[in-house]
C-alpha cells in the first residue's frame, strides 16, 4: 500500500486512491513491467507473448498477501486464488489461508 500511495502522490496527486479503476490499472502495469523483465533485451512480439504466458507465482501489487499471478501457453487467466477477509470495526482480517483452487475450469 506504501508503493501505491507513493505512486498516486507522485504521478496523479489529484487522482482517487479509492477508485478501483486506478488500482486495477497499477496492478496490470506492475504485471506488464514483470513480463517485460522477463523478456530481457529481446522485446519482439513473440518473446513477449511467450513471457505473458509464462508467469509463475508473481506477486501482484495490492492483491491480498499470498495472491499470486501464474499463466501457461493455454491459461490466460492469470489470478486464480482468493482469499476471504472480514471487516473487524477498522481494518480487514483474513480469513484462513489463501484458497488455490477457486476459479478453476471443471
Amino acid at each position: 500500500m506504501k508503493a501505491w500511495m507513493s505512486f498516486m502522490d507522485k504521478y496523479y496527486p489529484d487522482g482517487d486512491k479509492s477508485d478501483i479503476n486506478a488500482v486495477f490499472g497499477y496492478a496490470a502495469a506492475a504485471t506488464l513491467v514483470e513480463v517485460l523483465k522477463q523478456c530481457g533485451d529481446d522485446l519482439s512480439r513473440e518473446n513477449i507473448m511467450q513471457q505473458a504466458e509464462n508467469l509463475r507465482a508473481f506477486p501482484v501489487p495490492l492483491a491480498l498477501e499470498g495472491i499470486t499471478a501464474g499463466t501457461g501457453p493455454n491459461d490466460f487467466r492469470p489470478i486464480k486464488q482468493m482469499r476471504l477477509v472480514q471487516f473487524d470495526g477498522q481494518t480487514r482480517q483474513p480469513i484462513g489461508d489463501v484458497i488455490d483452487s477457486a476459479f478453476q475450469d471443471k
